[in-house]
């Protein structure tokens, strides 16, 4: 077969964001869309499409058959030699950064708007991955943008037939030169990284019950995304939990109407079923499977900022760290700082990067990384360049077979050691653009006006003294490249602090994310509901910010 060239004209506002273009699906499916963004992909490919391996796979969701087969033609078209895809098309994000580093591929095309609904009238989304696995640094992005922003024209072989309904090898002759697509059976390279990481005999032992120890009862949410067939896979198959302790494991183009995002609100069927009491554990992860949610029995909730402090305590429960040691720690901004007292216990390094999981691959490329999170429930660790959600999973679990303690337990008694981070996220989704964005840039002006340092702030019987404000920025200390503008963050002298950030991942309007973050030493009150708490230091932020006056929002969408 031979090539085609398609004339096209550029679309406005194809700038990947901290995950990739995401955009409605009716975005994605105008004549020459996502053509465009693909043939863009292409030309920003290190060193060069033309001879390179790119893993194809997504979430399953609506228009990704579509997209994996657009892609399969152009790739074709752009002399790419072989294209490893997931069988019909479904690979989880964590899947496709495990198989690009094990197949030492040039990178990876991820099909996913990851925690975003689904279906005809919601959303799609494309990102690119490099060779390490991991998102593509803002150098490549960048790139993809001012291709997109002159493109004239795309490649594509129009005439190939492939089907990704079978595993198997597919060979095709492009321009006299061989093209191959290899379609992969989606949960077999994972499933074979996560039995080198974790011990599963010991977590089936503490899954089946052992030496007079009940059962530990596990309830996985999917959440009809594309965790479905890894869950069942290595949770029911491969460690023997009950076949019914999995729920909406069918990956569905529209998440079955639910929104695929694994917090208290959207994953409410779980936590309700937890509050019953009957399950030990329950976990809930989002559309692509990068993101999860912890919860114990009568649906104790597992914030993530703790979540990612309790594993960095706990890492010689796991096989992985034993082998390779653990090296530093890291997390975002945002994120509260309960792991910082670990890492000073420990004396590891520890990193605050801005939010997006690319930030900490150099970090780990350089061998100064091993477990790093973020607030927005991920969790990872050195073994790839995503998060991943079903990893967290398995490592809750490692290190509740070696202590032989509840999931509460844990957490309680991890804060009597290290004192507790009261951490709280409101979200307040599909904002105003305009007025959202004049919200920041007032809120910016005022925090860093040198006059504000020292005034008093008062709620109830709190008070808060203004110590310093200031816009995030990074200076990466592998690259030295430098990230600005990455959130707004004001605090106080009792080490409180509040941050404001617009969110990057949603397809339309804005979303404004206040975090708010208080500590509590071991000896202190550190049991109290983090919603109480926090009230008087949230309240601070909203008249400070004047959130309300600007969004006409007089409550967040959610809470976390």
């Amino acid at each position: 077969m031979e090539p085609v060239v398609v004339k096209t004209t550029p679309f406005e506002g194809q700038k990947p964001g901290t995950s990739g273009l995401r955009k409605a699906v009716k975005v994605f499916q105008q004549p020459n869309y996502t053509e465009n963004f693909v043939q863009s992909i292409l030309g920003a490919v290190q060193p060069s499409a033309a001879g390179s391996t790119l893993v194809v796979g997504g979430d399953g969701r609506f228009f990704c058959t579509e997209a994996v087969d657009l892609i399969i033609k152009i790739a074709a078209a752009n002399g790419v030699k072989k294209l490893i895809v997931g069988h019909k098309g479904i690979l989880s994000t964590p899947a496709v950064s495990c198989i690009i580093r094990k197949y030492k591929a040039t990178g990876g095309i991820v099909l996913t708007a990851s925690h975003n609904p689904g279906g005809p009238n919601n959303d799609f989304g494309i990102k690119y991955n490099t060779a390490n696995g991991g998102p593509a640094p803002e150098s490549v992005t960048n790139a993809i943008y001012e291709l997109t922003k002159n493109i004239t024209s795309y490649s594509i072989v129009p005439d190939l037939k492939c089907s990704i309904d079978y595993c198997g090898l597919q060979y095709f002759k492009v321009s006299g030169k061989e093209f191959e697509v290899e379609v992969i059976d989606s949960v077999v390279d994972y499933l074979q990284l996560m039995k080198r990481i974790f011990d599963f005999d010991v977590i089936r032992k503490l899954i089946q019950g052992s030496n007079n120890k009940a059962p530990f009862n596990i309830l996985i949410d999917s959440m009809n995304g594309v965790t479905g067939p890894y869950v069942k896979k290595i949770f029911i198959e491969e460690l023997c939990a009950p076949s019914n302790n999995a729920i909406n494991v069918k990956p569905l183009t529209d998440f079955g109407g639910v929104h695929p995002d694994p917090n208290l609100t959207y994953a409410h069927g779980l936590v309700k079923a937890l509050q019953e009491g009957e399950y030990d554990l329950g976990a809930a992860f989002d559309g692509d499977g990068d993101r999860n949610m912890i919860l114990g029995k009568k649906a104790f909730f597992i914030n993530p900022s703790d979540s990612l402090a309790v594993l960095a305590n706990n890492l010689e429960c796991i096989p992985y760290f034993k082998e390779n040691g653990v090296r530093g720690f890291a997390r975002s901004m945002p994120t509260g700082a309960a792991v910082d007292r670990v890492a000073a216990k420990q004396g590891k390094e520890l990193f605050e990067v801005p939010t997006g999981w690319k930030f900490f691959g150099n970090l780990m490329d350089a061998g100064r990384l091993s477990l790093c999170g973020e607030e927005s429930f991920g969790t990872g660790s050195d073994h790839i360049r995503e998060k991943d959600g079903i990893w967290a999973v398995l490592a809750w679990l490692s290190v509740l077979a070696n202590t032989g303690e509840s999931v509460e337990t844990i957490l309680t008694n991890h804060w009597k050691t290290f004192g507790r981070n009261y951490f709280t996220r409101y979200d307040y989704e599909n904002c105003e653009s305009e007025p959202s964005n004049q919200l920041m840039s007032d809120l910016e002006k005022k925090v860093t006006d040198p006059a504000i340092i020292g005034q008093k702030f008062i709620y109830g019987s709190k008070v808060y003294i203004f110590k310093q404000g200031d816009n995030f920025e990074y200076c990466d200390p592998i690259d030295k490249s430098v990230t600005k503008k990455q959130g707004i963050r004001v605090l106080f002298e009792d080490g409180s602090r509040f941050v404001f950030r617009l969110s990057g991942t949603g397809s339309s309007g804005a979303t404004i994310r206040l975090y708010a973050e208080s500590y509590e030493p071991p000896t202190s009150n550190i049991l109290e509901d983090a919603q109480v708490a926090l009230n008087p230091l949230v309240q601070i932020a909203l008249e400070i910010s004047k959130l309300v006056q600007f969004t006409g929002r007089t409550s967040p969408t959610v809470i976390t």
